[in-house]
């Protein structure tokens, strides 16, 4: 695909005198290309692991169950007094 678009450039460009705004794109294809390989600039990447004073990213834990409660055993209610708390209320006039 990136010999594609260079040759479309290329040929672009010399259909049209050879201006160097019709090579952007594969220009923009190799900067993104080589600035995908840059090395990481933190701090964090650069840190000795063997340093015990080095800072590092807290680590929290957060359970996957902790709001579970547990609703068994439990006692049925009454369906008719269930389904009469839910029902809507007659409007008054009917």
């Amino acid at each position: 695909m990136l010999t594609l678009l260079g040759a479309r450039s290329a040929a672009a460009s010399a259909a049209r005198g050879g201006c160097f705004r019709y090579h952007w794109p594969l220009l923009a294809v190799i900067a993104l290309t080589l600035a995908g390989c840059m090395p990481a600039t933190t701090s964090l990447a650069t840190a000795d692991p063997a340093d015990p004073a080095a800072k590092i990213a807290r680590v929290g834990y957060r359970s996957t169950v902790a709001p579970y409660a547990s609703l068994r055993p439990a006692v049925p209610a009454p369906w008719r007094e269930r389904n009469d708390a839910v029902t809507p209320q007659p409007k008054p006039g009917q």
